[in-house]
């Protein structure tokens, strides 16, 4: 049997899935922090989230017109794109922040992977790995380390509600991003964020009304940590780093690696977040701070090393499927086969290579046994 070997110099789909992902979370993770500033110099936080998504939308339009065709290819998936993974998670974020405190509002939304992982088994019926599911759960364990939830514990109804409202359109991001690959019609994943943040600034274009803002503010300067900076910096950062290059790597690396293993490493946003938070604005972490984000290195190590069940479970279900002896034959350079293959999924080749086989022998019965210099097929 042939078996070709991938090119070491070309790295697998899961190794570049998996950097994709992580150059995701930490192009998200830097949103916080390019934010704060352009808040602390009275830009209202939803007029902020509007800025951020409106500008990576006009600057995603050149893609959106290239691949134009995908509004009459997948018009749903590209609109509850925009509804769930833009708009959905944007406005019930902030408006459970401004119910509960930040710390807990994040952790319940990145209740998001464990969520996934329920969705894909018990909707989808698909299985799900032991390390998904265990990473899952050791970084959501860390994470209520990272934002310290015991330290703003109170029960609000509606801003739980909202809280979880972004968790359930975070698990909308991820299958759409998966779901955009697939079918009879798939969608290049730059289709899906263009158009997905375009659909997204138009629904927060009515939820926040920017025309209130005062956008002459983006022409002064703003303070982070003691430093005085031109506005236009974070956020520019904000719109090119942690919104256009963290969509655009983040759909990407859904059709690399599976949603649940993809979910958990987004998990690392957060830990992204605080560290910059410390080192940009001088909020400084403390011991379960640390300790949290480790754990949530681990589940998001420990999620994406684990192997996929389709793959543990295909070389047993072909092995079991093998219809006895195969009849091997010699390959050319150009990977074609020099002489009749059995094939386990059709029956035409075997039926040809019996013929072949039954027509060497009637030659041979006619001109007699080859002679010893000639070459045997």
């Amino acid at each position: 049997m042939h078996r070709s070997t991938a090119s070491p110099t070309r790295p697998s789909g899961r190794t570049l899935g998996l950097s994709l992902a992580l150059v995701s979370a930490f192009a998200f993770g830097g949103s916080g922090t390019a934010a704060k500033p352009l808040i602390e110099a009275g830009l209202s936080p939803l007029h902020v989230v509007w800025l951020r998504v409106t500008g990576a939308a006009v600057a995603l339009l050149p893609i959106a017109y290239r691949h134009r065709a995908a509004v009459l290819r997948r018009p749903g998936l590209l609109i509850g794109f925009g509804l769930l993974a833009v708009a959905g998670v944007q406005a019930c974020y902030f408006a459970a922040i401004s119910r509960i405190p930040v710390g807990v509002a994040l952790l319940i939304e990145y209740l998001g992977p464990p969520l996934l992982i329920g969705y894909v088994k018990f909707v989808q019926r698909k299985p799900i790995s032991r390390g998904a599911a265990i990473g899952a759960g050791v970084a959501v364990a860390g994470l209520a380390c990272v934002v310290e939830a015991w330290n703003g514990l109170s029960f609000d109804a509606l801003g739980v509600l909202f809280a979880l409202g972004a968790a359930c359109c975070q698990v909308g991001y991820f299958v759409l991003a998966d779901a955009g690959r697939r079918g009879e019609r798939p969608v290049d994943p730059l289709a899906v964020s263009a158009y997905g943040l375009l659909i997204g600034a138009v629904l927060l274009t009515a939820f926040t009304r920017p025309w209130q803002a005062d956008w002459s503010l983006l022409g002064g300067s703003v303070v982070m940590n003691g430093h005085t900076l031109p506005a236009a910096l974070p956020a520019a950062w904000m719109i090119l780093i942690a919104t256009v290059l963290a969509y655009l790597t983040g759909v990407i690396a859904v059709g690399h690696l599976s949603p649940p293993i993809a979910g958990v490493v987004a998990n690392l946003e957060a830990v992204v977040a605080t560290v910059l938070a410390w080192v940009l604005l001088g909020e400084h972490l403390g011991l379960p701070q640390i300790a949290g984000g480790l754990l949530v290195l681990a589940g998001a190590f420990a999620a994406q090393g684990s192997k996929p069940p389709e793959a543990a479970a295909a070389p047993a279900s072909a092995s079991a499927e093998a219809p006895g002896p195969v009849v091997s034959s010699r390959v050319t350079e150009s990977g074609a086969a020099s002489s009749g293959v059995t094939d386990s999924g059709s029956g035409a080749p075997a039926v040809a290579a019996s013929q072949d086989r039954e027509r060497v022998v009637a030659e041979r019965a006619v001109s007699g046994p080859p002679s010893r210099t000639s070459r045997r097929g």
